[in-house]
């Protein structure tokens, strides 16, 4: 080309280098909102006892489906137990209060650590794992022993560790309210003491949750119209050889039960929304009669001869109809 056309032709700019990977990523994580990571995101499904509970109603709630109102604002339980009820009704009411009680003192703890101080108990949890699979029974009994401990996530911890490994995952205790259930026929390195993803979901489940050590009387003596108490007592033994209700060191006998029985009735005729759970036998139904009585059949977990864990029936008794809702 000649020199004078050369002259001439307009500068052209250097192309712009093409960008890099790592820099088409950042652009690509700048355009999309961001989530901070969190140890609450792990599960959000509802959640399920943390608890193995004699007579836990995990197994019945498709079959307590029909008999819950429709809405529930607030609801209120006297014998908490493993909270199945609770955990199901607070997944499908989010902004439903709840009162929780039960006169077991260490159960309570249990919930409050659960709420308040779960990454602490989980961790503490894992300790007693590793142990229990160093030394075994030794370590069962060790831990079982500790009948006075002080310290909340301490109780807490050794409450799930002895339920988890106990025999049948039974808790009993005797008259100066000492646990005493012999360990249960588990391989150490098969056992699991806890599910993070459950935990998790148990904690957020009872975020805000009024949590007491109280009996069942207070519970429903202030009730209010409207509210939904769910009771769930230790049952009335369907023989002498079946009473496995020592959950605490007072009894609940028949006379109890006939306690309950005018409670319930006074709480109906205030307008209070009320489902109870009970053995189904005549004595009960005699109690009952006059309300709203279903029937449900329940899988028998607790027995030392493992032929008669088997279906029995179980009675549910509502002081409201639960027809249409």
């Amino acid at each position: 080309m000649p020199e004078n056309l050369r002259q001439s032709q307009p500068s052209r700019k250097p192309a712009p280098p093409e960008p890099r990977k790592t820099d088409l990523y950042r652009r690509r994580l700048l355009s999309k909102p961001t989530k901070k990571a969190s140890f609450e995101d792990e599960n959000h499904s509802e959640a399920q006892p943390f608890l193995k509970w004699a007579g836990g109603k995990a197994q019945l709630l498709s079959q307590f489906e029909p008999f819950f109102p429709r809405s529930v604002s607030t609801y209120a339980e006297a014998f908490l137990g493993g909270g199945a009820v609770f955990f199901h009704l607070k997944a499908r009411f989010p902004k439903m209060h709840a009162a929780l009680s039960d006169n077991n003192a260490e159960l309570i703890n249990c919930y409050h650590t659960v709420r308040d101080d779960v990454q602490k108990l989980m961790h503490r949890l894992d300790e007693h794992l590793d142990q229990f699979r160093a030394e075994g029974e030794q370590y069962y009994y060790l831990v079982r022993s500790q009948h006075h401990l002080t310290d909340p996530i301490e109780r807490a911890a050794r409450m799930i560790f002895l339920n988890k490994t106990c025999y049948n995952g039974l808790w009993r205790v005797n008259a100066r309210g000492e646990f005493n259930v012999p360990i249960g026929s588990y391989r150490p390195e098969k056992v699991s003491l806890y599910d993070r993803a459950n935990m998790l979901a148990a904690n957020r489940g009872l975020r805000g949750v009024d949590l007491t050590v109280r009996d069942f009387r207070d519970t429903l003596r202030e009730a209010s119209p409207g509210d939904f108490v769910y009771i769930d007592p230790p049952y009335l033994p369907l023989s002498a050889t079946a009473n496995f209700t020592s959950y605490t060191p007072e009894d609940f006998g028949p006379e109890e039960q006939r306690e309950l029985a005018a409670l319930f009735a006074n709480a109906a005729l205030r307008g209070v929304q009320v489902m109870l759970s009970n053995s189904e036998m005549p004595f009960i139904r005699e109690l009952y009669k006059g309300f709203n009585l279903q029937t449900v059949k329940a899988r028998r977990a607790v027995n030392c001869d493992g032929a008669k864990r088997g279906l029995i029936s179980e009675v549910i008794v509502l002081s409201y109809s639960n027809d249409g809702k």
